[in-house]
């Protein structure tokens, strides 16, 4: 069941709630962070980054909530924590490119150690929960069963949502959304960064996340890709769907998120 709510801010924001089983999956949009203000100044103490990405959805999330009291949710503030905010991996023209442009930036004009100006995450959501021990978390040998997830069914919820996105001043892009589709016998989360940096590489990063109804855990698959553009097709390089089967994978995590409650 949908049950769509208001909320009274700028822009209109737009918030829904769907419940599947003993589960409450919601989902926020908003306006973009302001170049003033308290939440401003919340994303750029907290961070410590140099420059923020050009556009930052602060109040864009999905949250995934387990009546036990546990679960995860997807935010652009934890994901930029993992920005790393002391190297520059990509050590190329670009970087200073990026730099020049926006040397108009009081924050870029006190910068005195290189960061990733790419602002690459290697993000897989927040977890939380109320009581603990109720969540824990271990490796498995269990995959994601993708055959089951391309067969038919009604999607009952659907949403996309971004998080932050920047152009890299006309160097490629940066990119973090996070999709969620319910299906009658399951649900599944997509999050995925892209970066483009144009003539050196791209990189994907995938958080997939899937539950079938009945049982008590989901699995969390991460993967890393990357490869250099020059063996991309250029006509790929703007599409990330596409672009996607042409990269190497350089990491890769397997996980289990068992509710340890007497209801699942």
């Amino acid at each position: 069941m949908v049950e769509p709510t208001s909320a009274i801010g700028k822009k209109s924001p737009e918030c829904q709630k769907f419940l599947f089983g003993p589960w409450t999956i919601s989902s926020w949009k908003s306006h973009i962070l302001e170049s003033e203000g308290a939440q401003r100044e919340k994303f750029e103490q907290e961070l410590k980054l140099p420059q923020l990405p050009e556009m930052v959805f602060a109040e864009n999330f999905l949250r995934i909530d387990h009546q036990s009291g546990c679960g995860i949710d997807f935010n652009a503030l934890d994901a930029l924590r993992l920005v790393d905010p002391h190297s520059d991996p990509i050590k190329v023209a670009a970087s200073k490119e990026w730099q020049n442009a926006r040397s108009e930036c009081q924050h870029i004009k006190n910068v005195v150690s290189p960061f990733d100006w790419t602002f690459t995450t290697d993000y897989r959501g927040t977890t939380f929960q109320e009581t603990p021990n109720i969540l824990k978390i271990v490796p498995t040998l269990e995959r994601i069963d993708i055959e089951k997830l391309k067969q038919k069914e009604p999607i009952h919820f659907y949403e996309d949502i971004l998080l932050f996105e920047d152009e890299l001043s006309d160097n490629g892009t940066s990119l973090l959304n996070v999709k969620v589709r319910v299906m009658p016998s399951s649900f599944f989360v997509l999050l995925r960064f892209f970066v483009r940096v144009d003539k050196v590489l791209i990189r994907i990063n995938d958080t997939r996340l899937y539950h079938e109804a009945g049982s008590n855990y989901v699995l969390r698959e991460f993967t890393s890709r990357e490869e250099a553009t020059c063996h991309i097709p250029v006509a790929l390089h703007t599409d990330p769907n596409a672009a996607f089967e042409h990269l190497k994978v350089t990491k890769e995590v397997f996980e289990k998120l068992e509710f340890l409650s007497e209801t699942s």
